[in-house]
Protein backbone atom coordinates (compact mmCIF):
# COMPACT_ATOMS: atom_id res chain seq x y z
CA UNK A 1 0.00 0.00 0.00
CA UNK A 2 1.30 3.48 -0.87
CA UNK A 3 -0.15 6.98 -0.40
CA UNK A 4 0.44 9.93 -2.73
CA UNK A 5 -1.72 13.00 -3.48
CA UNK A 6 -4.28 11.97 -0.83
CA UNK A 7 -4.72 8.68 -2.72
CA UNK A 8 -3.92 5.29 -1.23
CA UNK A 9 -3.53 2.07 -3.16
CA UNK A 10 -4.71 -1.20 -1.66
CA UNK A 11 -1.53 -2.97 -2.77
CA UNK A 12 2.04 -1.87 -3.37
CA UNK A 13 1.93 -0.43 -6.89
CA UNK A 14 4.37 1.90 -8.62
CA UNK A 15 4.00 5.54 -7.57
CA UNK A 16 3.46 6.67 -11.19
CA UNK A 17 -0.12 5.39 -11.04
CA UNK A 18 -1.01 7.60 -8.07
CA UNK A 19 0.95 10.57 -9.42
CA UNK A 20 -1.08 10.49 -12.64
CA UNK A 21 -4.16 12.65 -12.51
CA UNK A 22 -5.91 15.06 -14.88
CA UNK A 23 -5.53 18.70 -13.85
CA UNK A 24 -7.05 21.62 -15.74
CA UNK A 25 -4.71 24.39 -14.51
CA UNK A 26 -1.86 24.63 -17.01
CA UNK A 27 0.81 27.35 -17.07
CA UNK A 28 1.07 28.03 -20.85
CA UNK A 29 4.72 26.93 -20.85
CA UNK A 30 5.72 25.60 -24.27
CA UNK A 31 6.42 21.92 -24.72
CA UNK A 32 9.08 21.01 -27.25
CA UNK A 33 7.99 18.97 -30.23
CA UNK A 34 10.66 16.47 -29.18
CA UNK A 35 8.98 15.98 -25.78
CA UNK A 36 5.54 15.69 -27.38
CA UNK A 37 6.78 13.15 -29.92
CA UNK A 38 8.42 11.20 -27.08
CA UNK A 39 5.00 11.04 -25.40
CA UNK A 40 3.33 9.90 -28.62
CA UNK A 41 6.10 7.37 -29.24
CA UNK A 42 5.32 5.78 -25.87
CA UNK A 43 1.60 5.79 -26.72
CA UNK A 44 2.16 3.98 -29.99
CA UNK A 45 3.97 1.13 -28.17
CA UNK A 46 0.71 0.05 -26.49
CA UNK A 47 -0.45 -3.53 -27.06
CA UNK A 48 -3.34 -4.15 -29.43
CA UNK A 49 -5.45 -7.04 -30.66
CA UNK A 50 -3.76 -8.84 -33.57
CA UNK A 51 -1.17 -6.02 -33.41
CA UNK A 52 -3.51 -3.86 -35.53
CA UNK A 53 -2.36 -0.72 -33.70
CA UNK A 54 -5.59 1.08 -34.65
CA UNK A 55 -4.72 4.40 -32.99
CA UNK A 56 -3.93 7.58 -34.87
CA UNK A 57 -2.88 10.88 -33.28
CA UNK A 58 -3.35 14.42 -34.56
CA UNK A 59 -1.34 16.92 -32.54
CA UNK A 60 -0.72 20.63 -32.28
CA UNK A 61 1.58 22.82 -30.22
CA UNK A 62 0.09 25.98 -28.73
CA UNK A 63 0.32 29.24 -30.72
CA UNK A 64 0.30 27.50 -34.11
CA UNK A 65 -2.29 27.34 -36.89
CA UNK A 66 -2.71 23.64 -36.15
CA UNK A 67 -3.58 24.53 -32.55
CA UNK A 68 -6.43 26.79 -33.65
CA UNK A 69 -7.93 24.03 -35.78
CA UNK A 70 -7.81 21.37 -33.04
CA UNK A 71 -8.85 23.84 -30.32
CA UNK A 72 -11.94 24.84 -32.33
CA UNK A 73 -13.54 21.39 -32.02
CA UNK A 74 -13.56 21.45 -28.20
CA UNK A 75 -16.68 22.34 -26.24
CA UNK A 76 -16.79 25.86 -24.81
CA UNK A 77 -16.52 24.42 -21.29
CA UNK A 78 -13.24 22.74 -22.20
CA UNK A 79 -11.89 25.71 -24.16
CA UNK A 80 -12.01 27.76 -20.93
CA UNK A 81 -9.11 25.79 -19.44
CA UNK A 82 -7.50 24.07 -22.44
CA UNK A 83 -6.44 27.50 -23.78
CA UNK A 84 -3.53 27.36 -21.30
CA UNK A 85 -2.27 23.89 -22.29
CA UNK A 86 1.01 23.40 -24.13
CA UNK A 87 -0.25 20.86 -26.66
CA UNK A 88 -3.40 19.20 -27.90
CA UNK A 89 -3.67 15.63 -29.15
CA UNK A 90 -6.73 14.14 -30.81
CA UNK A 91 -6.91 10.35 -30.56
CA UNK A 92 -8.64 8.36 -33.28
CA UNK A 93 -9.11 4.64 -33.78
CA UNK A 94 -9.43 2.71 -37.02
CA UNK A 95 -12.73 0.84 -36.93
CA UNK A 96 -11.81 -1.62 -39.70
CA UNK A 97 -8.62 -3.33 -40.77
CA UNK A 98 -7.20 -3.14 -44.28
CA UNK A 99 -9.33 -6.12 -45.32
CA UNK A 100 -12.38 -4.01 -44.39
CA UNK A 101 -13.16 -6.27 -41.40
CA UNK A 102 -14.42 -4.65 -38.22
CA UNK A 103 -11.79 -4.28 -35.49
CA UNK A 104 -13.84 -5.24 -32.44
CA UNK A 105 -11.25 -3.85 -29.98
CA UNK A 106 -10.43 -0.55 -31.73
CA UNK A 107 -11.65 1.68 -28.88
CA UNK A 108 -10.17 -0.60 -26.22
CA UNK A 109 -6.80 -0.56 -27.97
CA UNK A 110 -6.85 3.22 -28.47
CA UNK A 111 -7.71 3.56 -24.77
CA UNK A 112 -4.63 1.54 -23.91
CA UNK A 113 -2.51 3.90 -26.01
CA UNK A 114 -4.03 6.81 -24.07
CA UNK A 115 -2.91 5.12 -20.84
CA UNK A 116 0.66 4.83 -22.13
CA UNK A 117 0.50 8.48 -23.25
CA UNK A 118 -0.67 9.60 -19.80
CA UNK A 119 2.09 7.72 -17.98
CA UNK A 120 4.87 8.94 -20.29
CA UNK A 121 3.57 12.48 -19.82
CA UNK A 122 4.06 12.17 -16.05
CA UNK A 123 7.53 10.73 -16.55
CA UNK A 124 8.53 13.90 -18.47
CA UNK A 125 7.12 16.27 -15.84
CA UNK A 126 3.90 17.17 -17.65
CA UNK A 127 0.25 16.26 -17.11
CA UNK A 128 -2.37 15.05 -19.57
CA UNK A 129 -6.11 15.55 -19.34
CA UNK A 130 -8.29 13.53 -21.74
CA UNK A 131 -11.78 14.72 -22.60
CA UNK A 132 -14.75 13.90 -24.78
CA UNK A 133 -16.28 17.37 -24.51
CA UNK A 134 -15.94 17.79 -28.26
CA UNK A 135 -18.26 19.02 -30.99
CA UNK A 136 -18.08 15.71 -32.85
CA UNK A 137 -20.18 16.88 -35.79
CA UNK A 138 -17.99 19.94 -36.37
CA UNK A 139 -14.85 17.86 -35.81
CA UNK A 140 -15.68 15.61 -38.73
CA UNK A 141 -15.85 18.49 -41.20
CA UNK A 142 -13.00 20.54 -39.66
CA UNK A 143 -10.57 17.64 -39.39
CA UNK A 144 -11.77 15.84 -42.52
CA UNK A 145 -11.52 12.24 -41.34
CA UNK A 146 -13.47 9.40 -42.95
CA UNK A 147 -15.95 6.92 -41.48
CA UNK A 148 -13.05 4.47 -41.33
CA UNK A 149 -12.02 6.29 -38.11
CA UNK A 150 -13.68 7.03 -34.78
CA UNK A 151 -12.69 10.14 -32.88
CA UNK A 152 -12.10 8.81 -29.35
CA UNK A 153 -10.93 11.79 -27.29
CA UNK A 154 -8.94 14.99 -27.12
CA UNK A 155 -5.99 15.32 -24.73
CA UNK A 156 -4.57 18.55 -23.31
CA UNK A 157 -0.94 18.37 -22.18
CA UNK A 158 0.97 20.88 -20.09
CA UNK A 159 2.69 21.81 -16.85
CA UNK A 160 0.44 22.14 -13.82
CA UNK A 161 0.14 25.54 -12.17
CA UNK A 162 -1.81 27.32 -9.43
CA UNK A 163 -5.54 26.56 -9.76
CA UNK A 164 -6.33 30.23 -9.09
CA UNK A 165 -6.16 30.78 -12.87
CA UNK A 166 -9.33 28.70 -13.24
CA UNK A 167 -12.93 29.84 -12.81
CA UNK A 168 -14.29 29.05 -9.34
CA UNK A 169 -16.40 26.08 -10.50
CA UNK A 170 -13.28 24.38 -11.94
CA UNK A 171 -10.99 25.32 -9.05
CA UNK A 172 -13.03 23.06 -6.77
CA UNK A 173 -12.32 20.10 -9.06
CA UNK A 174 -8.56 20.70 -9.23
CA UNK A 175 -7.51 17.84 -6.97
CA UNK A 176 -6.51 14.26 -7.70
CA UNK A 177 -9.64 12.15 -7.39
CA UNK A 178 -9.93 8.80 -5.68
CA UNK A 179 -10.92 5.42 -7.07
CA UNK A 180 -13.56 2.87 -6.14
CA UNK A 181 -12.32 0.14 -3.87
CA UNK A 182 -10.81 -2.88 -5.58
CA UNK A 183 -13.66 -5.02 -4.19
CA UNK A 184 -16.15 -2.91 -6.20
CA UNK A 185 -14.48 -3.63 -9.53
CA UNK A 186 -12.61 -6.91 -9.15
CA UNK A 187 -14.32 -10.29 -8.69
CA UNK A 188 -12.98 -13.82 -8.53
CA UNK A 189 -14.55 -16.36 -10.87
CA UNK A 190 -18.18 -15.22 -10.98
CA UNK A 191 -19.92 -12.32 -12.69
CA UNK A 192 -21.87 -10.64 -9.83
CA UNK A 193 -23.47 -7.78 -11.73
Amino acid sequence: MISINNRTSEHTIDSIFLNRWSPRAFNQEAISEKDLLTILDAAHWAPSSFNYQPWKFLYALRDTKEWDKLFSILSENNQIWVKNASALVIIFSETKNHSNEKIYSHSFDAGCSWGFLALQTIMLGYYAHAMTGINFQAAKSILGYSDFYRLEAAVAIGKHTNPEILPENLRKKEIPNDRKSLSEVCFKGNFPF
